[in-house]
């Protein structure tokens, strides 16, 4: 059974004429009858009663109107939704955004995205770095931004989007304020509020470690806008990346000796075919002007 055989059948079912059917139909008349007549065959029974210059549909044909109605309708919805899909209307994507990248920089790309692209339909998804690599194999993220201090495997493909620094936060009157940067050993015997869910977290503990520098943990919490808030109340400092502060007042200097950076990366799952959507989210994340 194809779809041409019960487009014509439903037209001539409507109209109870092959000629008038056939026109509708754009085909000649012999084209649509012998598509009818197959049917039929397929069917195992006739679908119209033919008397003189009148046609009728058969009690077979009721039932078939009716159910290859519904086909029909459900086959041109399919045409409708796959038309709209790839041509950018109402496409699914979901974007995972690691925690600890800020708004600073994404919100005003997400924000042209969706001016270029309005009909995408865009959802954005919270995750952890420990939750970013389950969610692109398993299909439940389309693609990501994340920012990690080791390479990824080779299961994925990475696009790097922008690099920044890791600084120190701090209360406005915080002895910090009078430096232009803060050497890793100035965090010695500092009230530190720890970041759970830092990408850096294990490394920069290691290093205090190998420096002999102890820092007093009096915090910890996996709320990135709390700890700020926490540091803004002089209930401490942290480290974080610079463009993820996002609370008014927190002061901030880079840290050094080392540098501490990280590179914030668009990535998908290498060899996987990319929906539109998709393709269309990297090519803008490629071509923008992350920093300016």
């Amino acid at each position: 059974m194809e779809f041409h055989q019960i487009r014509y059948f439903l037209t001539t079912a409507e109209t109870l004429n092959f000629t008038r059917a056939a026109e509708r139909c754009n085909v000649s008349q012999p084209a649509l009858t012998r598509a009818v007549k197959k049917l039929e065959e397929e069917l195992g029974g006739a679908l119209f009663r033919r008397e003189r210059n009148r046609t009728h549909l058969t009690d077979l044909g009721q039932v078939m109107k009716e159910h290859l109605g519904r086909v029909n309708t459900t086959t041109q919805d399919a045409v409708l939704a796959a038309s709209k899909l790839l041509n950018l209307e109402k496409s699914p994507l979901k974007v995972g955004i690691m925690c600890t990248i800020g708004s600073l920089r994404t919100i005003p790309f997400l924000s042209r995205f969706q001016m270029i692209h309005p009909g995408i339909d865009l959802t954005i998804y919270d995750v952890t770095p420990q939750d970013l690599n389950e969610g692109l194999l398993s299909g439940n993220l389309d693609c990501a931004l994340l920012g990690l201090p080791t390479e990824l495997e080779d299961r994925f493909d990475t696009v790097r989007l922008y690099q920044e620094r890791m600084v120190a936060i701090f209360p406005p009157d915080h002895r910090f304020s009078a430096m232009t940067e803060i050497p890793i050993g100035e965090l010695a015997n500092e009230r530190y509020l720890d970041r759970l869910n830092c990408e850096f977290r294990n490394s920069f503990f290691e290093l205090l470690r190998k420096r002999d520098i102890e820092v007093s943990v009096w915090y910890r919490s996996e709320r990135e806008d709390w700890l700020q808030n926490m540091v803004l109340q002089g209930m401490g400092i942290s480290i974080i990346p610079e463009y993820a502060i996002s609370v008014e007042g927190v002061q901030n200097r880079p840290i050094t000796d080392p540098d501490i950076l990280r590179n914030v990366e668009l990535v998908t799952v290498s060899g996987r075919h990319r929906s539109p959507a998709v393709q269309a989210f990297v090519d803008e994340a490629t071509k923008y002007s992350w920093l300016v």
